[in-house]
């Protein structure tokens, strides 16, 4: 996506922005003049090669290790948002977690775990964010197919996903009159690490590559419309759900003519 003057000096927060498609997102922004916030839990050095690649870009970049199932640590992380920043302009809820089960293989753990990242988390994150949103803002929360689609063994996650679509609509109602525009992308089979979980994973990286559009969603296609959905010409699109998957869920088997 070329360069935007829309965002030029902004403050970024991409939770989950080390690797995949929030590092994606997070390079995208920063490649268009934002400085940026981050999040990681485990992978230091994955975190560490991210923000190298950010800041020599020439802006700001907070790498910040938080554990978003953790309340505390959410407010913890906008507390160093807002001392080193001062105010936020975007906030992107990517980080997203679960654990790929059947339904009749899932344990009680695995919900929670799976609604607290996905869904609990960016609720908090949002109502943390807005407070630094002192000028207005966007919120963009990352979901996918499952959401709408049943995909094997992602029942925890495909429901937490259902939330954070819901979510998204009652945030644009309940932050507009901060000034803050909502909205959320829903990617196709994107073939990143988070993949590597999948007792399917070929499968899935199968069923992407037939797309409309002839080739699998990349990581770059998902930070290409959630920054368009950070712009001034977006400010119209209000808790939607986009859904960036090259068209794969479109076609249906019709029957054969007799």
């Amino acid at each position: 996506m070329s360069k935007s003057e829309d965002f030029k000096g902004k403050y970024v927060c991409v939770t989950g922005g080390s690797r995949g498609i929030g590092k994606s997102i997070a390079l995208e922004f920063a490649q268009n003049g934002c400085n940026i916030a981050f999040n990681y839990l485990r992978n230091h050095d994955s975190a560490e090669q991210t923000k190298q690649e950010i800041t020599d870009l020439g802006v700001k970049c907070l790498k910040i290790k938080a554990h978003l199932g953790e309340p505390e640590k959410i407010q913890e992380m906008f507390k160093i948002v807002g001392d080193e920043f001062g105010k936020l302009d975007i906030l992107i809820n990517n980080a997203a977690s679960g654990v790929q089960r059947s339904a009749e293989s899932l344990e009680p753990k695995h919900w929670d775990w799976a609604m607290n990242i996905n869904a609990r988390a960016p609720w908090l994150c949002s109502i943390e964010a807005s407070k630094l949103m002192t000028e207005g803002g966007s919120i963009v929360n990352i979901t996918s197919e499952g959401s709408r689609t049943v995909l094997p063994y992602y029942l925890s996650v495909g429901a937490s996903k259902a939330a954070l679509e819901a979510l998204t609509r009652y945030l644009a109602v309940e932050l507009a009159n901060k000034n803050i525009n909502v909205n959320a992308v829903s990617g196709g089979y994107i073939e990143t690490g988070a993949l590597d979980s999948f007792p399917n994973k070929e499968n899935m990286i199968a069923a992407g590559k037939n797309t409309l559009g002839g080739r699998i969603i990349t990581a770059q296609d998902i930070a290409n419309v959630t920054t368009f959905l950070c712009s001034e010409k977006a400010a119209m699109i209000r808790g939607q759900v986009i859904i960036v998957d090259g068209g794969v869920t479109l076609p249906a088997k019709l029957p054969e003519a007799t």
